[in-house]
């Protein structure tokens, strides 16, 4: 394991505080996705997969940091950025399953 360098919890924090202004906290129109063409839904469903994979391994990586003890509040900010992945990747599948659900019915 390498040790957490001491930039890593400033960078975690601007993980945490940048995912606060993400549009995937909104909840997603699913209404939208009848109005698009097979191919738009193709492209939806690839960049939702896209954006689920990045959440993954971030989500990954955070959790699998070596933070130290002498580092106050490092864990509770992982942590934290771990719960928020993990809920931006569970409106990313709901995403994925209303667009599969349109793609199923249509094309």
């Amino acid at each position: 394991m390498k040790a957490i360098s001491p930039a890593t919890p400033l960078i975690c924090s601007l993980v945490f505080i940048g995912s606060c202004a993400s549009p995937f906290h909104t909840s997603f129109d699913a209404a939208k996705y009848d109005r698009m063409s097979c191919v738009e839904l193709n492209v939806a469903m690839g960049e939702v997969a896209k954006e689920m994979s990045a959440t993954a391994i971030t989500r990954g990586k955070v959790a699998k940091t070596n933070i130290p003890d002498w580092l106050w509040g490092a864990r509770h900010v992982a942590t934290t950025v771990t719960a928020r992945q993990s809920a931006r990747i569970e409106r990313l599948r709901q995403q994925q399953a209303a667009i599969a659900a349109v793609r199923r019915r249509k094309c």
